[in-house]
């Protein structure tokens, strides 16, 4: 456990460099008249993401934390099967988002995690994967004027109904 928390504290911070040095090719201040400019956000995250990584270096160095104490293995045969699960539902969303958009590939994803790896309630998991999609819609189309990806042409008619109510 000591070593894998200090290499994966040491790749995300090595991914949240790149994501930054990346991210300033656009704007990452905030433009006048238009809002944060499209740098903005993804450099801002990766900062605050590599902070965080060193304060988990810190305390792999002091051995505060649970992980940095214990010598045991990173993953037993639970946590490899769990990675296997999580990790192939992550592809499948990967794989749906062409097909049946961001957001609906985030319904079916929280659909299998809460539903199936999760084990949580009809009504829970139902409540979720429609108001988190819907949410994150109108945070990224109306608030953000990001477009995600739509997928196919048979999810235009309910991406119209939401379009209708922002404009």
């Amino acid at each position: 456990m000591r070593l894998g928390e200090i290499i994966t504290a040491g790749v995300m911070a090595l991914l949240s460099i790149y994501l930054m040095w990346k991210s300033t090719e656009l704007n990452v201040g905030y433009i006048t008249g238009e809002g944060p400019g499209g740098g903005a956000w993804p450099f801002w995250l990766a900062g605050i993401m590599l902070v965080c990584t060193g304060f988990i270096a810190i305390n792999w160095v002091r051995r505060s934390s649970p992980p940095s104490q214990s010598e045991e293995p990173l993953l037993d045969g639970y946590g490899k099967k769990m990675l296997v699960l999580v990790g192939g539902g992550l592809l499948g969303f990967i794989a749906l988002v062409d097909i049946i958009s961001m957001y609906g590939a985030m319904a079916v994803f929280l659909l299998y995690y809460l539903r199936f790896l999760g084990r949580h309630s009809w009504s829970l998991t139902l409540i979720l994967t429609t108001s988190l999609p819907i949410g994150f819609f109108f945070f990224f189309e109306a608030l953000m004027r990001v477009t995600m990806p739509k997928g196919l042409p048979f999810t235009e008619p309910f991406f119209n109904i939401l379009y209708n109510i922002i404009y």
